[in-house]
């Protein structure tokens, strides 16, 4: 994580199944909605309350990408940890467009209400650290084109 970005943790569930595309240089990046909504205990009711849920639109890239469409559907809790990033771009109309969303660095499964099995080992040369997903996706922020969320 670079100086001045702002990081972020989030415990949620997807409100849709993530979505897997390919940038034209081939890296891979997934898309999804994490739900995040607060509970409370109303002691006179003796019934839990929901707050006002709070939508995050995030975004990981590359292998993560694979490992979340392949792990991940609809309504799995997740806790992850990323960056929000401002995304400025221009509508086919021209318009200017901006939008804050997560980059994900980090995701797993919630184990506080379920169980998982966990398949594989890290491989070598994945996740380096100073690996920058926007240097070579084409999704720096600022770019004219439509953002990756």
């Amino acid at each position: 994580m670079s100086f001045g970005e702002t990081p972020i943790t989030i415990i949620g569930n997807l409100t849709a199944d993530p979505e897997l595309k390919f940038t034209e240089g081939g890296a891979a990046l997934a898309r999804f909605t994490v739900a995040s909504t607060p509970r409370t205990f109303d002691r006179q009711s003796n019934q839990w309350k929901d707050g006002t849920s709070t939508f995050f639109r995030c975004a990981a890239w590359r292998q993560l990408a694979e490992h979340v469409t392949e792990s991940l559907t609809k309504g799995s809790r997740v806790v992850l940890s990323g960056r929000i990033r401002q995304h400025d771009w221009k509508t086919p109309e021209g318009e200017n467009r901006s939008m804050l969303a997560v980059e994900v660095d980090e995701i797993g499964a919630s184990l506080r209400f379920t169980t998982v099995q966990i398949n594989g080992k890290r491989p070598a040369g994945n996740g380096a650290a100073g690996d920058d997903p926007w240097a070579t996706a084409g999704g720096a922020a600022g770019s004219d084109a439509e953002p990756p969320f």
